[in-house]
């Protein structure tokens, strides 16, 4: 019996540090452009019955309740709170935020698709509109040699003065990539995610429609980590591996004494 309850209180430690983990990664990413905080959930291990609840108890009567008996707490996952950080204004042409659900769409090395709410762009040499590491941002704009006064609309809308013309040029437009199942997405590091099947299957459209968010060129959305609230829980994460780190000494103390004195 003590022997289950220290395996018991080994997994409370286990869920606790994993919990702290990610509890760690959101406040190292306090100030990450486009960050969404992650939360850990946790389910029960399997239940050992010992006695059914409605089984005979004698053979006029049942038991009410049955004794059922936990085996322990595991991380059933993570998962991504998707709420809108706050914007902060740049007044760089390229930074692009996005107020509202979606992602930005890129195009990543091996022509995997990489979804990220991280819209500090630049240019390439070519004229590309890249991200940071160089991955075109999709589908893809051009930016012509000389241009000045790049102007996106809220809708995506890419313009821009080119040499010789007094009117602006459309330059293209940014779509807004948004999932039935956003939660879903794996982070794969560097702001970018991709899509699995739990998170379905990709659909572009205009900024701001269908549930889409805007775009607010000249701005970059900020990290939605609250940095009080991951305190309040790094906290409570700490005292609930000291219950359990107590529960194993505990356990170990009463196997001493059953070792010595019976």
């Amino acid at each position: 019996m003590s022997n289950a309850a220290m395996h018991i209180a080994r997994t409370g430690l286990d869920a606790q540090d994993m919990r702290m983990r990610v509890i760690s990664n959101n406040l190292a990413n306090v100030n990450t452009t486009g960050f969404k905080k992650d939360r850990a959930a946790f389910e029960t291990l399997a239940y050992q019955t010992v006695t059914a609840p409605g089984a005979a108890s004698t053979s006029q009567s049942k038991y009410a309740t049955g004794l059922n008996l936990g085996t322990g707490v595991r991380v059933q996952g993570t998962a991504h709170i998707d709420t809108q950080g706050s914007l902060q204004t740049t007044g760089n042409s390229l930074d692009m935020a996005l107020d509202g659900d979606g992602y930005f769409q890129v195009q990543m090395p091996g022509g995997t698709l990489g979804y990220t709410r991280a819209g500090n762009f630049s240019r390439s040499p070519e004229g590309l509109l890249v991200t940071s590491e160089g991955y075109q941002v999709m589908p893809g704009i051009t930016v012509p040699e000389g241009a000045t006064s790049i102007t996106v609309g809220s809708d995506g809308t890419v313009s821009a003065t080119v040499a010789g013309q007094t009117e602006p040029s459309e330059l293209g437009q940014i779509q807004v990539a948004s999932f039935p199942n956003p939660a879903g997405l794996q982070a794969t590091g560097d702001n970018y995610m991709i899509e699995t099947a739990a998170s379905g299957a990709v659909n572009l459209g205009v900024a701001g429609q269908d549930g889409r968010g805007q775009i607010r060129q000249g701005m970059l959305e900020g990290s939605n980590v609250n940095v009080v609230e991951e305190l309040v829980d790094m906290i409570e994460t700490q005292r609930a591996y000291e219950v359990n780190s107590k529960m194993i000494k505990a356990t170990d103390e009463m196997l001493q004494y059953a070792n010595q004195n019976v």
